[in-house]
This record gives structure tokens, C-alpha cells and sequence, in this order.
């Protein structure tokens, strides 16, 4: 099973000017790109693909050895369907993908990995009396099956958050590269990739796994990372070793531009 990060987005909601990716943020003193590595490799996965685009270089530096790189040329006019489609030679053993600004607890990729459904979605359930924004990509489940996702839902419909941690069997893979490729040449280089998700959904089964109340957060906006910082990352109960050359001071991490 191959390891695919989708990091290739500029994220400028996060500090309005995007002088770094978002994978490349800090929290307690790793990057979210060093910590999903981590967190891939602890769970055994070890063939890991990131999808660059915006200062990939950078990205690359951050990753060291033993990852396979594919760029994203077009980033700035296209969105995560899209770099998930360029990858798409690289999923075909089967595959789980992470958006690379979300921080979570270990024992979530490792529920998902080990799970004994073929192809799993993470979802995040709410209280139905406090439902999710405009901009949260919401989830509709019946019988523990999605049967809908996307940013536009009515959050009175929606049934919980989509994490941004998925998986596919090689089974599950093919049926999707099928459905990105439908979209791709129907002019959806823009959609996210939660659209072939919907797509493989209407016509095959993708289980909703629980999150269980464990911790994550997806990084957008500056509010989030002040969360990610003081309520998240406190909350990780999986202590990590951090090498010498990743250590940083708790505070500074990172600075929002003025």
C-alpha cells in the first residue's frame, strides 16, 4: 500500500501571503508533513508519495530520503482532485491519502489502515444541534456507508466532517482512477478530491470509520492553528522522539504575517 500527501496547495487563508506551504507550519515543534511521515512509517506504511507544487523544493528538503515526489506544475490553477490524479500511476496496489494540513492522532490512520472495510472514509461525527460551517467538507452517512459529501450540503444534513484520511483497496483504486479520469476530461481540475470520492460512493461501498472522539484538526485559517496549538496537539497522547534536527522552541513556530 502506497502513502499518498496531497501538499502541493499554496494556503494563503493560513497567513495571507503563503510564504510557506501549510505542511511546512509547526506544531510542538515538528512540521504536519514530518509528523504524517512519522505517522505513515509508524503504521508500517512505508511507500509514501507527496505531491508537490508550491515551494516544492522546500518540501522536498523537509522529507529527506526515501519518498517518492510528484510535482504539480499546475497548482495554482487546479486543486486536490487534480494532484491526485497526476499520482495516479503510483495507486493502483491500493492506497490511503491525507491532505497535509490536518494534525490527528496516530491511532487514526492506524484504525483506518487496519480496518477490515476495502475502501474507508474518517469521518467525524457531530451533535446535529451544533452543525458544521460553510467550509467544513461534510459527510452524509446511512447504514455506516457515505452517501454524500461535499462543502455545499445543508450542515442540518450533514452527519459529521470528513477528516481528509482515506483509503482504497488496489480493487477500490482502479475504480477510482476510472471516476478521476471522467472528471478530469469533463473540465474538473478544480474540484476537490472529495468529489471522486462522492463519485466512487454513488456506486460502490465506502464505509464511514469513526474518528471516536480522538483528536485532529485540519489547518486553514489562523484561528485554526491557534486551536491546533493550545487544545490539539496537548490532547496527542502518543509522545514523540524529536530529532535533533527537528527540535524547535514550543513558542514561534510560526508567525503570521502582518
Amino acid at each position: 500500500m502506497n502513502a499518498i500527501i496531497l501538499a502541493a496547495g499554496k494556503g494563503t487563508r493560513l497567513d495571507g501571503a503563503a510564504v510557506k506551504p501549510k505542511c511546512l507550519v509547526q506544531v510542538g515543534g515538528l512540521t504536519l508533513l514530518r509528523r504524517q511521515i512519522d505517522a505513515l512509517r509508524n503504521a508500517k506504511v512505508n511507500k509514501i508519495v507527496v505531491v508537490i507544487g508550491f515551494a516544492g523544493e522546500s518540501i522536498r528538503e523537509e522529507c529527506g530520503g526515501d519518498i517518492t515526489f510528484v510535482e504539480n506544475v499546475d497548482f495554482a490553477h487546479t486543486s486536490s482532485l487534480y494532484s491526485l490524479w497526476l499520482a495516479r500511476d503510483l495507486l493502483t496496489e491500493g492506497f490511503v491519502v491525507l491532505n497535509s494540513d490536518v494534525l490527528f492522532h496516530r491511532q487514526l490512520l492506524i484504525d483506518l489502515i487496519e480496518s477490515s472495510h476495502q475502501d474507508a472514509l474518517l469521518v467525524s461525527y457531530v451533535d446535529k444541534e451544533t452543525p458544521l460551517g460553510a467550509e467544513e467538507m461534510k459527510v452524509k452517512v446511512k447504514d455506516e456507508l457515505v452517501v454524500d459529501i461535499s462543502k455545499e450540503m445543508d450542515p442540518f444534513d450533514a452527519d459529521g466532517e470528513n477528516v481528509g484520511i482515506v483509503k482504497f483497496s488496489a480493487g477500490g483504486a482502479k475504480l477510482l482512477i476510472e471516476y478521476m479520469d471522467q472528471l478530469i476530461c469533463n473540465g474538473g481540475a478544480t474540484e476537490w478530491a472529495p468529489r471522486a470520492f462522492l463519485e466512487f460512493s454513488r456506486h460502490h461501498p465506502l464505509h464511514a470509520l469513526s474518528t471516536r472522539g480522538l483528536p485532529w484538526i485540519e489547518i486553514d485559517f489562523p484561528e485554526d492553528y491557534e486551536r491546533a496549538v493550545d487544545d490539539i496537539f496537548p490532547k496527542l497522547s502518543i509522545q514523540e522522539t524529536l530529532p535533533a534536527q527537528h527540535q524547535t522552541s514550543a513558542e514561534g513556530d510560526f508567525q503570521l504575517q502582518d
